[in-house]
């Protein structure tokens, strides 16, 4: 039995070969994109288009529904705030999350998308899920963590950011003569 050093140890995109576990680790975010981007575009349109929802108390509506989580929630506070006028932070939750999902699906802004996302499901934690016991019983922790590596990375592939970037890189090197 030989042993000896490995001499592949390289990565394999430096001399531009690519492999298989190349391109599933460039598109490896993709599909938390696309879920992220089609739960809170779903989440902000069901909220938008139930009448129910967008009213100050009844039945289902956010005024009951964030009266019913103030004395459970971490900061009983912001719901406090946010029942001065419950239809119009319902407006304003509705309307971050469909601009929070249209970017994060289109790969616009991912990472301003993507914090917006995390401040969402932050504030969701911190109020609505608080009171789930165990903790991971509440649905907003996964999301709020979900949003962290799009956060990090933005959208590197399939993505306005990524046609931007890649028309920028290309401008500069026709502009410093290269072709």
């Amino acid at each position: 039995m030989t042993h000896g050093t490995r001499t592949d140890s390289y990565p394999h995109y430096l001399d531009g070969g690519r492999d298989w576990r190349d391109t599933a680790t460039r598109y490896a975010l993709l599909p938390l994109r696309v879920f992220l981007g089609i739960t809170f575009i779903y989440a902000g349109l069901d909220k938008l288009t139930d009448s129910a929802f967008m009213a100050d108390s009844g039945s289902g509506s956010i005024g009951d529904m964030m009266s019913a989580a103030r004395d459970a929630s971490a900061i009983p506070a912001m719901i406090d705030m946010a029942l001065k006028n419950p239809v119009g932070f319902g407006y304003a939750i509705a309307i971050g999350e469909l601009a929070v999902g249209i970017g994060t699906l289109l790969g616009l802004l991912t990472r301003l998308a993507a914090v917006g996302g995390a401040l969402i499901s932050l504030s969701l934690w911190l109020t609505v899920s608080w009171s789930a016991s165990p903790y991971y019983y509440g649905n907003d922790l996964p999301y709020l963590m979900a949003w962290l590596p799009l956060i990090l990375a933005g959208a590197p592939v399939l993505s306005v950011d990524a046609a931007i970037r890649s028309r920028r890189g290309s401008s500069r090197h026709r502009a410093a003569g290269y072709r």
